[in-house]
């Protein structure tokens, strides 16, 4: 009997984990075995991710740079991502407000969902923490994130998933030093880093043997710990107006790579597949990030020069779907709470948003901050912060899995046009979990 492709085997613990969460909602002792006996091993499977992200971001970003002898190649990579990345963000914050101000989802609530939401959601801990978070960020100055970048301890960094950006300079810096002293001194380290590299590659491959399992756990904890369905219910035509939106950036990114790199979007979307479900399971791009760097390489067919960089950069300052959402939430909020937003408060919010993406953390919940920031900057009431991210709490969640997706598929997607780009799209090679076994055993 044929083994089923990963995807499959994902998507079907996927579904068996929401409706095993669904039938533990109904039992009196289900909620507690769920999240006692269940999520464990779902929160296991993450911790194993992002374990091996900043190893694997090390090795990889290293032996990427190392290879290419010739650190003007480097810069035209880093340069087209860093564009590319803006231009996309760009893309889909106005797809979200062209599709908010058409379809007006605000519109329709009433009075007493607006009272029954805020009561239930405007004192919670979690709006709390993200309206402190945004009060925190927005203290910074103009170039913060620029400091930010730099660490003044590289092991301090090493040790810290939040701190991407900070391995990525370090990495980075290490990467074009060697390139400088030259192949014959920069050897030894060199051949350390690409056994590194091949090492965590097979952790990567391993973790994901245990997949199905884990999205089973974190789907059933997600179901049983959700809010009211009937504040999830009055808040469809939103979260609709939010899927529709990420829906079209999926067909955008889809364009682009049949137009431009010449591949088969349907192709690219199911080689993509097991990143895309697992970091709707995670709600985290960082979590997610060995995964997609494993498809776009093997199954895709990106040179590691490319990928190594614009990958670990893009968990970090690519939020397509993040960004979306922010434009979306916002005219949302402005239109229930009667908040008069002009065209100049629209283009601030494409702005300011697109600036919050680059500075955001790649982990789940990040994007209320950042719509925090975003409600600031067009001038709405401070008093009514609180009820404005009330209104979307109950659907946080959900939404924050399904613009995960587009985070990712954008960043494969870029990697596909920047590897096209600089001739550094091939041929996939696919290595199984056991690929070197008879050697060993």
């Amino acid at each position: 009997m044929k083994k089923l492709e990963l995807h499959w085997q994902i998507l079907i613990g996927m579904i068996l984990g929401l409706l095993f969460g669904f039938a533990m909602t109904y039992i009196e002792w289900g909620r507690g075995f769920v999240q006692d006996w269940i999520n464990p091993f779902g929160t296991i499977f993450v911790k194993l991710l992002k374990l091996i992200a900043i190893p694997l971001i090390l090795a990889s970003l290293v032996k990427g740079i190392s290879d290419l002898k010739d650190i003007s190649k480097f810069r035209n990579i880093g340069l087209r991502t860093i564009a590319i990345y803006i231009c996309t963000t760009i893309i889909a914050i106005t797809i979200g407000l062209v599709l908010v101000n058409i379809l007006q989802p605000g519109e329709g609530i009433s009075e007493e969902t607006i009272t029954k939401l805020t009561e239930t959601y405007a004192s919670d801990s979690g709006v709390t923490s993200k309206l402190e978070a945004a009060s925190r960020q927005k203290q910074v100055g103009p170039l913060q994130f620029l400091e930010d970048m730099v660490p003044d301890n590289a092991f301090g960094a090493l040790s810290d998933n939040s701190l991407m950006l900070q391995v990525i300079f370090f990495t980075i810096f290490l990467g074009i030093s060697m390139l400088l002293i030259g192949e014959k001194r920069s050897k030894p380290l060199k051949k350390f880093f690409d056994s590194l590299n091949d090492v965590v590659l097979k952790m990567v491959d391993l973790i994901m043997l245990t997949a199905p399992v884990a999205v089973f756990a974190l789907l059933a904890n997600v179901v049983v710990s959700s809010g009211d369905p009937d504040l999830l219910l009055a808040l469809l035509k939103y979260a609709g107006v939010v899927v529709l939106g990420l829906l079209l950036m999926i067909v955008f990114y889809s364009i682009v790579v049949a137009t431009y790199t010449k591949k088969n979007p349907f192709w690219f979307l199911k080689e993509i597949s097991p990143a895309q479900l697992l970091a709707f399971s995670t709600s985290s791009s960082a979590a997610t990030l060995p995964v997609t760097m494993e498809r776009v390489e093997e199954h895709i067919g990106v040179d590691k020069e490319v990928s190594s960089f614009v990958l670990p950069v893009g968990a970090t300052i690519n939020m397509d779907g993040t960004s979306l959402y922010q434009g979306v939430a916002a005219v949302f909020i402005a239109q229930a709470l009667d908040f008069d937003l002009t065209l100049g408060g629209q283009l601030t919010i494409v702005l300011t948003a697109l600036l919050a993406s680059i500075g955001s953390a790649a982990v789940p919940g990040a994007g209320m901050v950042m719509l925090v920031i975003v409600l600031e900057s067009i001038g709405f009431p401070s008093d009514k912060l609180a009820i404005g991210l009330a209104l979307i709490f109950a659907v946080d969640r959900p939404l924050d899995m399904c613009r995960t997706i587009i985070n990712v598929t954008g960043d494969a997607t870029v990697a596909m046009v920047v590897a096209k780009s600089v001739g550094k799209l091939g041929k996939p090679h696919v290595e199984d979990w056991d690929e070197f076994y008879e050697e060993v055993k």
